[in-house]
């Protein structure tokens, strides 16, 4: 397996686009984990994706706005919401780097019940609040049924820019299993403009709840901030892999 390139330009979209959105005011919450801890969440003939030996658990708090089927328009009122993630980072066996969600929380319940039916992703019903004041911004969120609890404040400081943002925000595409079919699907995307970013509230259950509980009141190793990204999603299968005689370029 040789893995696609890590690069914060994405590769060229090929096929037709099943959704567009954009991604607005992100938080990017990284802990670095040994690859052991989170094989046993990655659906078959998908492994960790490693940046010096270790893999990253990630919650990210965000405003999905103006979602929209294909090239239409934003679908009224369902297609903005608050959204808050906890993914894994992964590689699959045709060397194509992606994500996997442990978790997917949204304060629009419709939103919630479509993906779950289209592709078994794990999206829950949540109460949510965003708020941006004094240069800080703050992402709550507390899911329907368990009660799981999240509290994000950060205050964005420098831009960043080196091999491990990179490695962690450059993802082109998701890998799933639903109804026992493994599905990748790709999405590109301008390159992240991304701050670091002082973290200075945090009180969260997301990520124990998604199987990490060994992170429960341990602070994130890095924290990131970015206004966001347009994004354009293609059908589930994607890009061919990389060519065999490309040479990986180090994560």
């Amino acid at each position: 397996m040789i893995p696609e390139p890590v690069d914060a330009t994405a590769p060229p979209f090929r096929g037709p686009t099943m959704m567009t959105q954009s991604w607005k005011d992100a938080a990017f919450l990284h802990w670095a984990v040994e690859p052991d801890e989170v094989a046993p969440f990655l659906p078959p003939g998908v492994h960790p994706d490693l940046h010096d030996g270790v893999t990253y658990v990630g919650l990210i708090p965000f405003r999905m706005v103006g979602a929209g089927i294909s090239r239409g328009p934003s679908i009224p009122f369902f297609g903005t919401f608050l959204e808050t993630n906890v993914r894994l980072y992964t590689v699959d066996e045709r060397g194509r780097r992606g994500i996997v969600f442990r978790s997917l929380d949204a304060d629009r319940l419709a939103v919630v019940l479509g993906a779950q039916a289209a592709f078994g992703l794990p999206y829950r019903w949540a109460r949510m609040a965003f708020r941006h004041a004094d240069g800080e911004l703050t992402y709550r969120a507390t899911t329907m049924v368990g009660g799981h609890r999240s509290v994000v404040r950060v205050r964005p400081g420098e831009p960043a820019e080196d091999d491990l943002t990179t490695f962690l925000t450059a993802r082109w595409g998701l890998h799933e299993r639903h109804l026992g079919v493994p599905l990748y699907v790709p999405n590109v995307h301008e390159p992240w403009p991304l701050r670091r970013a002082e973290l200075t509230a945090f009180d969260d259950e997301l990520v124990a709840a998604a199987g990490f509980p060994q992170l429960a009141g341990r602070a994130p190793d890095l924290v990131h901030w970015s206004p966001g990204v347009s994004v354009r999603f293609g059908v589930p299968g994607g890009r061919p892999s990389p060519a065999p005689a490309a040479p990986a370029r180090p994560a």
